[in-house]
């Protein structure tokens, strides 16, 4: 409800309508997350729908670059192995008792290692576009996978980090044992992460990376830093990447050098170009 005052007359009322068909589609996304567990109840559709949780994530990280700010990344992957590997370590960290940490928080720092790595890398990585874009994210992401193999106290080597989800006392019965206790997890985080994701699409951020993708030129001209929208995109990417790294390494319990390889920053761009790269975007008046 907004109101607004004229100067001979008192406040005038506006109410705007409720949006019913959003509202509809968000209800039905959630039953949708609730209910597949109970439709699909063998262990391994559980743990495909856990990993298809985790995916959503990625993917629409991922599409804040290429289908909001039209940002080719080949290297995205090291965000969300990097968020792998600190949400790991602090597994390993809260089950030895030197942080306490509740296992349901554990994503969360790899949220934080995935905006840390990208505010670190990402300034250089946005400072082109395009094509230059691309190849910087690809240098960078061959730079770290390379790096996971030559630091083993940090990545395990070839044979990766290794956790225990389950430790302490039960909450609510609740230890994260059972692989159905590790899918609500995800799915909470989905639902989340994908709610704010297509929020920041309706922010003025979201509307100028817009505009940053369709014509950039335009946007220069009328004051605005191209390259610092792409920045904030960019870090925002690097924590809901980190994000679903963390949840990644809570369900596998395990990471290695491949969560940074390009063959996962491959798949990533697969999996969102064939869901809809521009789904949640909207086209900007910057073109005409």
């Amino acid at each position: 409800m907004a109101v607004t005052r004229t100067p001979h007359a008192g406040p005038n009322f506006h109410f705007k309508p409720y949006n019913v068909g959003r509202w509809l589609i968000w209800g039905f996304f959630a039953l949708a997350l609730l209910v597949a567990p109970v439709i699909w109840t063998s262990g391994l559709a559980q743990t495909m729908l856990t990993q298809i949780g985790i995916a959503i994530i990625a993917c629409l990280a991922y599409n804040i670059l290429l289908g909001q700010g039209g940002m080719l990344s080949f290297g995205h992957s090291a965000y969300s192995g990097l968020g792998s590997f600190l949400a790991i370590h602090s597994l390993n960290l809260a089950s030895s008792g030197s942080w306490n940490i509740p296992v349901s928080l554990v994503p969360l720092t790899g949220g934080l290692a995935g905006l840390g790595f990208a505010i670190l890398l990402g300034y250089v990585s946005t400072k082109k576009a395009g094509t230059p874009f691309a190849m910087i994210t690809l240098g960078i992401g061959e730079l770290i996978w390379s790096m996971s193999l030559m630091l083993p106290e940090f990545s395990g080597g070839e044979g990766g980090v290794s956790g225990n989800r389950v430790f302490g006392k039960a909450v609510m019965g609740i230890t994260f044992g059972p692989q159905i206790q590790v899918y609500y997890l995800v799915a909470i985080y989905c639902f989340i992460c994908t709610a704010l994701m297509f929020a920041l699409t309706r922010t003025p951020l979201g509307r100028m990376l817009n505009a940053v993708r369709d014509n950039p030129e335009r946007v220069e001209f009328i004051g605005y830093d191209t390259h610092s929208v792409r920045y904030m995109a960019f870090m925002l990417s690097g924590l809901f990447s980190g994000i679903a790294g963390g949840l990644a390494a809570l369900n596998f319990e395990m990471v290695t050098a491949e969560v940074v390889g390009a063959a996962r920053s491959g798949a990533y761009l697969l999996f969102t170009f064939l869901g809809g790269a521009t789904f949640f975007s909207v086209r900007s008046s910057a073109r005409s």
